[in-house]
């Protein structure tokens, strides 16, 4: 199961992998910060990105922070990473 950390940025004007901060990946969200959108947003995203059911992507910490920890079941942290690294705008 692949771990990855996010740091999320609500309300930008499309979906999207900014780049790396440290040790976290940058993703913008056009969902606003509220009711929960941007994290369902951002698990439909990467999902969507990572080719694999949203299902398969699960928040585990972070719900109502900016830093946020995903888990992806099926994948390596290390496939996470080259699939999000080959995204980057």
């Amino acid at each position: 199961m692949g771990k990855i950390t996010v740091r999320v940025q609500p309300g930008a004007s499309r979906d999207g992998v900014v780049g790396k901060v440290g040790d976290s990946w940058k993703i913008a969200i056009t969902a606003p910060p509220i009711e929960g959108r941007a994290n369902k947003a951002c698990v439909a995203f990467l999902g969507k990105l990572l080719g694999c059911s949203k299902k398969d992507v699960e928040l585990v910490n972070g719900q109502k922070n900016r830093t946020k920890t995903f888990e992806v079941a099926g994948m390596t942290t290390e496939q996470v990473e080259a699939r999000l690294a080959e995204s980057i705008k």
